[in-house]
């Protein structure tokens, strides 16, 4: 039963997403429990996510108590998620991935709006990790190179914000009303994000 339910999840969290390279699952709960349609929690390791058009190198989740409808899997069908449930944990994302997320329609506009607010101009033509520093590539077209900003990144109410070194431009990044942000930053060359949120299924 837990191996029918584990793929199962993995089938359901790949629906989820456009693309995942590799996904690993950890089922927490005991047997009799599961057969009541209980689960204590599913720990989640994937990498190379893309989910809503963005590129995320890695993903490590832990999820709150599950309630599933196991009389579906003897019947073959997929997991069903009874209720909403909390995840806590964090993505890590690449300089590239970050870059290639932006240019998708779905970014550009926030893109193209943090490039106006910090650097001045439009559009925004990538991003690049230095220390512990995200830095903002965008180039006008009357420049004839592009120009670079570095920013430091931290989570506030409500999202993420990007400020100048200075502090004296700040921008910030609206999140899902679900999910809480708890920590940002710069590490080991990719932007990390920590926190937590509701999920419906």
């Amino acid at each position: 039963m837990l191996h029918l339910l584990s793929a199962a999840l993995q089938l359901w969290l790949r629906q989820q997403c456009e693309r995942v390279e590799s996904l690993e699952i950890q089922l927490r709960g005991s047997a009799g429990a599961l057969l009541r349609g209980r689960l204590a929690g599913v720990q989640v390791k994937a990498r190379g996510v893309t989910y809503q058009n963005l590129d995320l190198e890695l993903v490590e989740l832990v999820s709150g108590p599950l309630q599933v409808q196991v009389g579906n899997l003897w019947r073959g069908q997929g997991v069903q998620l009874q209720q909403s449930f909390r995840v806590s944990g964090l993505v890590s994302l690449t300089a590239a991935g970050l870059s290639r997320s932006f240019a998708q329609p779905r970014w550009r506009t926030l893109a193209d709006q943090l490039a106006e607010q910090l650097v001045g101009i439009t559009p925004l033509v990538g991003l690049q990790v230095r220390g512990e520093r995200l830095v903002l590539v965008a180039q006008g077209l009357a420049e004839a190179r592009p120009v670079e900003l570095e920013a430091t990144l931290r989570s506030c109410e409500g999202g993420l914000e990007l400020a100048t070194v200075d502090g004296s431009l700040r921008s910030l990044l609206p999140l899902d009303p679900s999910l809480r942000l708890q920590r940002a930053a710069v590490e080991a060359g990719m932007v990390v994000l920590e926190g937590e949120a509701t999920v419906i299924p």
